[in-house]
C-alpha cells in the first residue's frame, strides 16, 4: 500500500464522492480525517473505514472559515502525528437561474467551495512547509467550472476559481516539493440523480449493477469509486512531478484538460479600435466562436428515461 504511514484530510467526506475518496485513501494505507457537517453521517463514514481495517476520525465542522481549516489540520496532527495529503471536496448547491439567484445563494456556495478550498489549502500548506513535508493537495473541480451550466452561476464561478487557484498554487508550492492538482469527476451523485438523462445509469448503480456501456465509455460517466483511484494516485509519492494539472475521471474514461490557450491571433497596426473591429476584428471573433455548456450524446432508445404516467 503506497500510502502506508500517510495522513489525509478529505473535506466533505461523509457520503458520496468524498466518502469514496476517503475510503480509497484508507484502503491504500492512509489514516484519514473525515469531515462532514452532520455527526451521524461522519460517524458512519468513519465506521465504514475502521470496520474495513483502516484508520479514521471525524471532524464535524462546515468548511469555509480559517478556524475550520485549522481544526482539521490539528485533528490530523493530534490523532495521527502529522499531515501529508489534503483533498478538498466539500461543497453545497443552491441552483437557480441568474435573476432568481439571491446574494445568499451566491455567497453560501462560494464560501464553501471557493473559500473553503482556499482556507484548507493554506492551512495544510503551512503545515507542509513548516515540517518539510512534500505534501499532496487534490482540489475537486467540476465540468460546470470548465464549461458552464444553466442555473449554476455560483457553482460555476467557484469551481472555475478553484482551477485558477490550483494553477497558481502549483507555482507557489513547487519549491517545497508539494504537488497541487485538480480533479474533474463525472459520476453519479445526488445532483445527477435528479437528471432524467442519467436515470438508467443511476438506477443500475443503485441496484448494484454495472452501468450500461454507453454511460461508462461514451459519456465517461460512472460511480464515485471510478474517480477515487485517480485521487489516491495524485495523493501518492508516485505522483511526484505532476502538479498544476486538471485531470478528469468518470466511468472508463480518463482525461487531461488543457489550460486555456488562444485559438486565433491577428494583429492590426495601431491597435483594434472600433472601426478596425467592425472591418476586420469581427470576422476573427465570429470565425472562432467557442462552444459553451456540456454537450451530451443522444441517448439510445433503450436508455431513454421512463415517462411518468
Amino acid at each position: 500500500m503506497s500510502l502506508s504511514g500517510k495522513v489525509a484530510i478529505v473535506t466533505g467526506s461523509g457520503a458520496g464522492l468524498g466518502l469514496a475518496y476517503a475510503q480509497e485513501l484508507a484502503r491504500q494505507g492512509a489514516a484519514v480525517v473525515v469531515n462532514d457537517v452532520d455527526q451521524a453521517t461522519a460517524d458512519a463514514a468513519v465506521a465504514s473505514i475502521t470496520e474495513a481495517g483502516g484508520k479514521a476520525v471525524a471532524v464535524v465542522v462546515p468548511v469555509g472559515e480559517s478556524e475550520a481549516a485549522e481544526q482539521l489540520v490539528s485533528a490530523a496532527v493530534e490523532n495521527f502525528g502529522g499531515l501529508d495529503i489534503l483533498v478538498t471536496n466539500a461543497g453545497i448547491l443552491r441552483d437557480k437561474s441568474l435573476l432568481k439567484m439571491s446574494d445568499e445563494d451566491f455567497d453560501l456556495v462560494v464560501n464553501v467551495h471557493l473559500k473553503g478550498t482556499f482556507t484548507c489549502v493554506r492551512a495544510a500548506y503551512a503545515h507542509f512547509k513548516e515540517n518539510g513535508v512534500a505534501g499532496r493537495i487534490v482540489c475537486i473541480g467540476s465540468p460546470t467550472g470548465q464549461r458552464g451550466n444553466f442555473g449554476q452561476t455560483n457553482y460555476a464561478a467557484a469551481k472555475a476559481g478553484i482551477v485558477g487557484m490550483v494553477r497558481t498554487w502549483a507555482l507557489e508550492t513547487k519549491k517545497a516539493g508539494v504537488c497541487v492538482n485538480a480533479v474533474i469527476p463525472v459520476a453519479a451523485t445526488a445532483m445527477t440523480k435528479t437528471v432524467p438523462y442519467f436515470q438508467k445509469a443511476v438506477e443500475a448503480d443503485e441496484r448494484g449493477e454495472s452501468m450500461p456501456a454507453f454511460f461508462r465509455h461514451d459519456l465517461g460517466f460512472g460511480t464515485a469509486a471510478d474517480v477515487a483511484g485517480l485521487v489516491a494516485f495524485l495523493s501518492s509519492p508516485q505522483a511526484e512531478g505532476i502538479t498544476g494539472q486538471v485531470i478528469g475521471a468518470g466511468g472508463d474514461r480518463l482525461q487531461v484538460w488543457s489550460h486555456p490557450e488562444p485559438v486565433a491571433t491577428e494583429y492590426h497596426e495601431g491597435g483594434w479600435d472600433y472601426e478596425a473591429m467592425q472591418s476586420e476584428g469581427a470576422a476573427l471573433v465570429r470565425g472562432n466562436l467557442q462552444s459553451v455548456g456540456e454537450k451530451f450524446l443522444p441517448l439510445p432508445d433503450e436508455l431513454a428515461p421512463e415517462q411518468q404516467a
